[in-house]
């Protein structure tokens, strides 16, 4: 069963259990991957799909904007709608991959300047490019970025 497909059996479970968050937070995912979906469909032909990768992208998107959202309504002093946001992104992690510890990421890092054999900031560009395929939704890019930064630094 590919993930757009638990996607949409898990929406109409919660449908059928009455569960309106769980619902909610599905159809909206399910709206971004068929907007993808239908957006690609000009450049790779009329019956295009997308892959599990392309959706896992479209859910780490739509997490990612859910963890700005929490930091928002925190500065604003607004916890219920940060606590909303934070069931919502509780539901999304569940579609995601295990996210992996900053040790776990420091590792591959260190590997990943190894493997290129980067010395200054001027490579930046290449140990990302190494290292950002191995951690697609397991890793913040942000993250990533900053750990990258501090061993070129």
């Amino acid at each position: 069963m590919s993930l757009k497909e638990k996607i949409s059996s898990d929406a109409i479970t919660a449908l059928r259990q009455k569960d309106k968050v769980t619902l909610n937070v599905l159809r909206m995912v399910k709206s971004k991957i068929l907007e993808l979906e239908v957006k690609l469909r000009t450049k790779k032909g009329k019956g295009y799909q997308l892959s599990d990768e392309e959706t896992l992208g479209v859910i780490t998107s739509y997490a990612k904007q859910r963890k700005q959202s929490i930091d928002s309504y925190t500065e604003a002093g607004r916890h219920d709608l940060a606590d909303q946001e934070k069931n919502e992104l509780d539901l999304l992690n569940q579609y995601l991959p295990k996210q992996l510890s900053r040790e776990e990421v420091e590792k591959l890092v260190d590997e990943a300047l190894a493997e290129t054999g980067a010395s200054s900031m001027q490579d930046i560009g290449k140990v990302m490019k190494a290292l950002m395929p191995k951690l697609k939704g397991a890793a913040d890019g942000k993250t990533v970025n900053e750990l990258v930064r501090s061993k070129l630094g």
